[in-house]
């Protein structure tokens, strides 16, 4: 049998201009989740990351935190996130245009990014975006469909469970990514993954164990490496 350790990157900078890179908390956060599992005596014979900044980062900075002696991260973009600066720029304003109840959750969003609910005012706008994103009700060329996004998970997937035996694979990579795959095991609907997703905290662990072209789920979300200084989910 194997292991698959999903690692959600750090803390970005969503509410920034450049939204792909890690806070100071998220680089905190990727050097706690390394010391953690080099204490607990895990020996990783692979480490995975996506293309995306925060993910490759996270995954050097583990590494870093686990005194080094890791594999090279390899970089796999199947692993990075659907668009979420695309899902903001593009399609909330399409989605604005014809419903104007989305449209005030838009505008309460946007006209809150600096103040103390910025963060309640964004989730209560990403939520029915991402639902019309995921019934592909709202798209643009420049936006990669959710049926696309959820098809190269997939084939990380797969090609992961063909994959030899006795394995112990660390993948870097996001809430969205963390969500379609545990639902891919549990074999639960989309609409599943999207809430999965909203859960997933930064520098948080999913485990998996494989084998034999199956995967079953150990656990989800795991936190208890987290100090309470270095919680957070977004």
């Amino acid at each position: 049998m194997s292991q698959l350790i999903l690692v959600r990157h750090g803390q970005a900078t969503p509410f920034e201009a450049d939204t792909d890179r890690l806070s100071p908390l998220g680089e905190a956060q990727a050097r706690a989740v390394g010391e953690y599992l080099a204490e607990s005596g895990l020996d990783p014979t692979d480490v995975i990351s996506g293309s995306l900044v925060r993910q490759r980062e996270s995954a050097r900075l583990a590494s870093e935190g686990a005194g080094g002696g890791w594999p090279d991260p390899v970089t796999d973009p199947r692993l990075a996130e659907y668009d979420g600066d695309g899902l903001i720029r593009t399609l909330a304003p399409l989605l604005a245009a014809r419903d104007p109840g989305f449209d005030a959750l838009l505008r309460a969003s946007e006209t809150s990014r600096q103040g103390p609910d910025r963060n309640r005012h964004l989730q209560r706008m990403l939520e029915p975006l991402a639902a019309a994103y995921l019934r592909g009700e709202v798209a643009h060329a420049d936006v990669e469909p959710w049926a696309e996004f959820r098809a190269r998970v997939h084939a990380f997937l797969r090609e992961l469970l063909a994959g030899p035996s006795g394995r112990t694979v660390l993948a870097f990579t996001s809430g969205g990514v963390i969500g379609v795959t545990v639902a891919a095991v549990l074999r639960a609907p989309d609409e599943s993954a999207l809430t999965l997703n909203w859960r997933v905290r930064n520098g948080s662990l999913t485990r998996l164990t494989y084998g034999g072209g199956r995967a079953s789920l150990d656990s989800f979300n795991e936190t208890a490496h987290l100090t309470e200084a270095l919680s957070s989910w977004r």
